[in-house]
């Protein structure tokens, strides 16, 4: 079975595609509606602004498809701008709607974090590796130990309302959500495309679950 990326102009969909390949996945990169539809596991993927990402989906014909086979218990795997488009609004260019599957807010990084009794100025984008925690036992992180490192790139992060949905934080001024589990959706803030070793075990176990 292969697994279906959603390419809708915005994201690494290609180094994505390879990932799953390398761990031995067929992957292919789909752009129809009815391709959404048929597919067995979806991966969504993206880098840039949220309420372009929206946009380029909703001409495409693509929202309707992806939010319909959510609902149904597709397997859906979203990375990093994937994730933040699943809640329900983003703080980017004022307030953008999301597509409200997951209840909660995509908020900015502070550049001007107290560090006790200075303050320390953060880089935004956050951008490199970055360790995660783990916050609970998630299927999909059987083979990702507690503290490894993966890569980030992004402004904005995830502050979801059910606490019970966060599998890992990581720190960067303050503690944020860095993926997510519920139900059939597993979301990750980082790039297990980009992330080595580690990323494609975190690939290949979703691909495994998948199929």
């Amino acid at each position: 079975m292969s697994i279906s990326i959603i390419d809708y102009g915005m994201g690494n969909l290609r180094s994505v595609q390879k990932g799953f390949e390398k761990t031995g996945f067929a992957a292919k990169l789909v752009r129809e509606p009815h391709e959404v539809y048929d597919a067995k596991a979806l991966v969504l993927p993206g880098v840039g602004a949220f309420k372009n990402c929206l946009q380029n989906l909703e001409s495409l014909r693509l929202l309707t498809p992806i939010i319909k086979s959510i609902a149904s218990g597709k397997p859906f795997m979203g990375i990093c701008l994937g994730l933040q488009i699943l809640f329900s609004e983003s703080e980017e260019f004022g307030r953008t709607p999301g597509l409200d599957i997951i209840k909660g807010k995509v908020v900015r990084f502070q550049a001007d974090k107290p560090d006790g009794a200075s303050v320390k100025l953060l880089k935004i984008p956050h951008m490199g590796w970055n360790t995660i925690k783990k916050q609970k036992i998630c299927p999909y992180l059987d083979n990702i130990e507690d503290g490894s490192f993966l890569y980030f790139v992004h402004s904005f992060y995830i502050a979801p309302e059910d606490p019970e949905i966060i599998t890992t934080t990581t720190g960067y001024g303050v503690e944020f959500v860095s993926s997510i589990w519920k139900d059939n959706i597993f979301a990750c803030q980082f790039h297990p495309e980009k992330s080595q070793a580690v990323g494609l075990k975190l690939l290949k176990t979703f691909a495994e679950i998948a199929t």
